[in-house]
């Protein structure tokens, strides 16, 4: 194990924007893994795994060279053979590499769902790391307004099975097909060239390659340009009305409650018609908590053939953060104090038939026999068994949960 000059072990928090987890934060974060496998089962969405490294060409090809992730946050290196590989910043251009050279088009439409590490290398805030963590959902090989329509439900409930959903707000809007976005593009290009000596250096570097992302531009100099700038609504063919106004319907439908932003963008040349954001204030500025849209020109960008897709991510941090401190109950169903020595392997018969029933339990047997039941009792549990003798004669005591100990009676009984 390498140690630094000082003769000490780094550790991960030396690395700026990294973090170990233990206790209750590693607890949350395993409950939002936890949820969104269950959630993600009543969708019928396949486990996919795909690998943290890939090679670069992945992610400048679908991200775009010009992107801040392209072309300051990837992690990328070459490898002994001299091929420059990339530690994955996101999900679904690895999955959308996937689906092309596996074959996957076989199964279109193709519900798939994950969840992992990613690396970015930018400047950490709240909730978000170097090496973070997301879930992600994709629709692969489908181009119905339904899909995106389930896709947003399938979030929506997710965000209440966390119980985090109160204060969360769905955002949404439409980029609208090829033909309403291209001239939305030539309109927004026109106005901003208009402005072009007020811009800020940032966006005038996104005039020409990505005039969208100006619109979402946190920068207050482009801010009163970028509010005056046309909506995509005077551009929407009547074919991209009818899909914006499907997935709308779905959501009612549904009862999941949305709110338009005509601001909402994605600056790359392959998303259409949907973009989302569920949104919070419980953040901070960062306030986006889930996010995503329809990328129907990502797999064609990739060298597939032209295949519709929608998908959205959710860092597993951000949503940790956002859980209650009481959704999760980490108290374990027993504790057992062993009062007798002699009773040790009674009461490890007693532990084992517990946890083969599916109870949580743990055994407090060393230390001083006369303190094990104080002991015993300082563990968070729902119930507490002293098990020892008096009198020469052996006993076993339950208290706690009425409806626990009956069933912990029951399993003692049958030993």
């Amino acid at each position: 194990m390498s140690k630094d000059k000082s003769g000490k072990i780094p550790t991960p928090q030396a690395v700026r924007g990294t973090q170990d987890m233990l206790g209750d934060f590693a607890d949350r974060f395993a409950h939002v893994v936890e949820t969104f496998e269950r959630v993600r089962r009543l969708y019928g969405y396949k486990r996919v795994e795909v690998p943290v490294i890939e090679p670069t060409a992945v992610f400048a090809r679908s991200l775009g060279e010009t992107t801040d992730v392209v072309s300051k946050e990837m992690y990328s290196f070459e490898d002994r053979g001299g091929e420059s590989i990339t530690l994955r910043p996101e999900f679904t251009a690895g999955i959308a590499r996937a689906y092309v050279t596996n074959g996957w088009q076989q199964f279109a439409p193709l519900k798939v769902a994950t969840h992992g590490p990613l690396f970015r290398y930018e400047r950490p805030q709240k909730g978000r790391y170097r090496q973070f963590h997301q879930l992600d959902a994709e629709v692969l090989g489908s181009d119905s307004p339904l899909a995106d329509a389930e896709l947003l439900v399938f979030a929506d409930q997710l965000l209440k099975e966390l119980g985090i959903a109160e204060g969360v707000t769905l955002t949404l809007n439409t980029l609208g097909d090829a033909e309403s976005r291209d001239a939305w593009r030539a309109a927004l290009v026109e106005h901003f060239g208009a402005h072009r000596g007020d811009l800020s250096e940032d966006s005038l570097a996104r005039l020409d390659k990505n005039p969208l992302r100006i619109l979402d531009s946190k920068d207050p100099k482009d801010r009163p340009i970028a509010d005056s700038a046309p909506d995509i609504d005077a551009f929407l063919t009547a074919e991209a009305q009818d899909f914006f106004g499907a997935v709308t319907a779905g959501l009612d439908a549904a009862g999941v409650v949305w709110e338009r932003n005509a601001r909402l963008v994605r600056g790359l040349d392959y998303y259409r018609h949907t973009a989302f954001e569920f949104v919070t204030d419980r953040l901070g500025a960062q306030g986006t908590v889930l996010g995503g849209g329809r990328y129907d020109g990502l797999i064609e960008n990739l060298g597939g053939p032209p295949t519709p897709a929608v998908g959205w991510a959710a860092g597993i941090e951000r949503l940790a953060m956002l859980i209650a401190d009481d959704v999760i109950d980490n108290r374990l169903d027993a504790v057992i104090a062993v009062e007798d020595d002699s009773l040790l392997n009674y009461a490890m018969k007693t532990l084992a038939a517990m946890r083969s029933k599916g109870l949580a339990a743990e055994i407090v047997a060393t230390g001083s026999p006369r303190k094990r039941f104080d002991k015993a009792g300082k563990i968070p549990a729902r119930s507490l068994i002293a098990i020892g003798s008096r009198g020469g004669q052996s006993y076993t005591n339950i208290r706690g949960d009425s409806e626990l100990t009956i069933a912990i009676d029951t399993i003692i009984r049958a030993l």
